[in-house]
């Protein structure tokens, strides 16, 4: 097995398994600024799959490039239908890698909602990933 393996791809984003980190990652496209909120909802049931199938301790979600319209975003239907996967996957820490100025970046990481696991927010890659190494 190698270091890194791209398990999936399509024109919103890319999974990619980082055995040895204990790790996968979500990287979004650009081309997220034309996803509709149905598309959105699959996509992450789609994800939640690979982190069900991979059992991986650790989730990365980088979405430095993520440019859908936060109207379709419904953290209700992402608490009720993802994090329970994630749960139940084994998932042990989640980060966010944003853009610098977004508001939770910095905040102590904290499970959120049904998580069961503590979710961080930064704007630098490496950070994230020695909190996620933590």
């Amino acid at each position: 097995m190698t270091d890194v393996e791209h398990v999936y791809e399509d024109r919103w984003g890319e999974i990619i398994d980082r055995p040895a980190a204990e790790l996968v990652e979500l990287r979004w496209y650009d081309t997220t600024a034309g996803m509709s909120a149905e598309r959105f909802q699959d996509w992450l049931a789609t994800f939640a799959a690979y982190v069900e199938r991979l059992r991986r301790a650790r989730v990365l979600v980088d979405g430095t490039r993520f440019m859908m319209d936060p109207a379709n975003l419904n953290d209700a239907w992402r608490d009720a239908n993802i994090i329970p996967r994630y749960n139940a996957a084994g998932v042990r820490r989640f980060a966010f890698l944003f853009p610098d100025g977004m508001p939770a970046i910095g905040a102590p990481p904290a499970a959120e909602g049904p998580a069961g696991f503590p979710t961080g927010y930064f704007s630098r890659r490496q950070e994230a990933l020695d909190w996620l190494a933590g």
